[in-house]
């Protein structure tokens, strides 16, 4: 996506509104009465160490054992996901921190091969906690929530203009002028994607992949419509996918502009956008059918680093040093990326050599490591 002078706007004002804040006070987490709760994922199990905690922030570490990718997640009332990590691969552990401040029943999710359901599961959480942020004493964390919501409504309403114009040229007929609109109308997506997915099952009909089909599931969305557009041409059903598509963009919006988000959140959702570049868009996996990986790949890097503009006055209290290599390897991934422009836009996945692969997934993992460090931060700030 083409980042506008709005977005230069709005990244201005996460960092200035934000910065003028001050004082704090620690926050324990729950997860460190007891260490991190291991989560061991097969292709047929998953064990969760410990299937209670008390309410506060609760750290998850988890282990793929088995042979196909997995996810875990968290569940909360009516199937709201309150935390998730995904794309584990066989061999790789993963941890992540999710704040879960209301006594209840939740349930814990592994998801091989990231399909279905999941093998499920009750968690407890038991007694009282206190949100990190919003409901916090801390103003900088309290800043942070606030700027990164405004900034999750500007860009749900960018969401839904650029997808209006999108779905309208598809049921115009108009293929070319489609093609030339898909890029930007996902990009809002890919930049706030960790909390537009947090709605249930509107995630896989406006996201999913041709993969869902073996899920039980219709292939609907910005992708059944971009097979239409690159590969199949438009068919009959073409126009009321357009239409189940934006109907589905405005509910993500309306919930998007009204969530309530807290900074742990914030801190998972950055490194989420990244691990969704290294799974999906390095990949060329993502678009395969219009190639557009690297427009995404910018929407998902620029949503992570907005996240992290939130958060920086925070961390530049509690550890400059970790801001300090944020930013040198955000700027490493920034300028290398940038590379591969062509006008507004950028070169087609196709374009790329294994060597132009390698380069990006080094930087990626070099600007990943410290932002997968941010979470635990925030957690004992």
């Amino acid at each position: 996506m083409r980042i506008t002078p709005a977005h230069a706007v709005i990244g201005a004002a996460l960092v200035l509104g934000a910065a003028g804040c001050g004082g704090s006070e620690p926050a324990g987490t729950s997860s460190g009465k007891g260490g991190a709760i291991t989560v061991e994922a097969t292709d047929t199990e998953c064990k969760v160490s410990r299937t209670q905690a008390p309410a506060g922030a609760v750290e998850f570490t988890v282990t793929n054992k088995g042979s196909k990718v997995n996810e875990f997640y968290i569940y909360g009332e009516g199937g709201r996901v309150m935390g998730e990590v995904e794309n584990i691969t066989p061999g790789l552990s993963r941890s992540f921190t999710v704040e879960l401040t209301e006594p209840g029943t939740y349930q814990t999710a592994c998801k091989p091969g990231m399909k279905g359901d999941g093998i499920r599961a009750d968690f407890t959480v038991t007694g009282s906690g206190t949100a990190t942020g919003a409901a916090s004493s801390d103003e900088k964390l309290a800043a942070a929530v606030t700027a990164y919501e405004k900034y999750v409504a500007h860009e749900a309403d960018e969401l839904l203009e650029h997808t209006a114009e999108f779905t309208a040229a598809v049921k115009a007929g108009d293929v070319a002028k489609a093609k030339s609109l898909y890029a930007d109308a996902r990009g809002p997506w890919e930049e706030i994607e960790p909390v537009a997915e947090s709605f249930g099952d509107l995630d896989p009909k406006i996201d999913g992949r041709e993969d869902v089909v073996a899920e039980g599931m219709t292939f609907t969305g910005y992708h059944r419509l971009e097979k239409d557009l690159w590969k199949d041409g438009l068919q009959k059903d073409s126009g009321a996918v357009a239409d189940q598509l934006l109907a589905d963009v405005k509910q993500v919006v309306a919930k998007a502009k009204t969530v309530e988000l807290n900074p742990l959140q914030l801190a998972n959702g950055s490194k989420a956008l990244l691990d969704e570049i290294a799974t999906g868009k390095i990949t060329g996996e993502e678009e395969r059918y219009s190639h557009t990986d690297l427009w995404d790949f910018e929407a998902n890097f620029e949503g992570s680093k907005s996240a992290i503009a939130a958060l920086r006055p925070f961390l530049q209290a509690q550890d400059p040093a970790l801001v300090t290599k944020i930013d040198t390897t955000g700027k490493a991934l920034g300028d290398l990326l940038e590379t591969y422009r062509d006008r507004d836009g950028f070169v087609l996945y196709p374009a790329l050599t294994p060597a132009d692969i390698k380069k990006l997934t080094e930087a990626l993992d070099a600007f990943s490591e410290p932002v997968a460090t941010v979470a635990g931060a925030v957690a004992q700030g």
